[in-house]
């Protein structure tokens, strides 16, 4: 039996302000093909996942806080126990709105690296409204800032 204990996961800690931890998939004991899972902590006050797109089809489950939600031209609040499909190849964003942690879950597949990740830490993500999609009217910019303490 293999078990990953988050616990025991260290994760990694990206520029636009949040740490995740693979539960499932990247540096887990638990390796699968068809899905990838793994938990996120945002900051308070304007921690991210910075505006990027996948080939992989994806679910956003928030487990605690509130956020705004941008998925291709809509923007919305999403809180605590709601889920957003993300289709593969549209743009998305997630930033904690909150003044506490906002925690929640992701889950992709198949599973795969997803560039994303290392283009955040090399500060090359696509810019929006430049080499991406702009962000819908009225978003929290995306964080784009280079890597000052990775």
């Amino acid at each position: 039996m293999i078990i990953a204990d988050l616990a025991e996961i260290t994760g990694r800690t990206y520029p636009a302000r949040r740490r995740t931890q693979n539960v499932v998939g990247g540096a887990s004991p638990i390796q699968a093909s068809h899905f990838a899972l793994g938990h996120v902590t945002l900051e308070p006050n304007g921690g991210q996942v910075p505006w990027h797109n996948q080939n992989q089809e994806e679910i956003y489950f928030i487990l605690e806080g509130e956020g705004e939600m941008c998925l291709g031209t809509e923007r919305q609040t999403v809180h605590s126990g709601q889920a957003v499909y993300i289709p593969p190849l549209v743009f998305h964003q997630l930033t904690n709105t909150g003044t506490t942690a906002m925690r929640m879950i992701y889950c992709y597949g198949p599973a795969g690296d997803v560039a994303h990740w290392r283009q955040e830490l090399s500060g090359t993500l696509p810019r929006a409204g430049g080499e991406a999609p702009p962000l819908p009217e009225g978003a929290q910019p995306q964080c784009t800032a280079a890597p000052e303490h990775l």
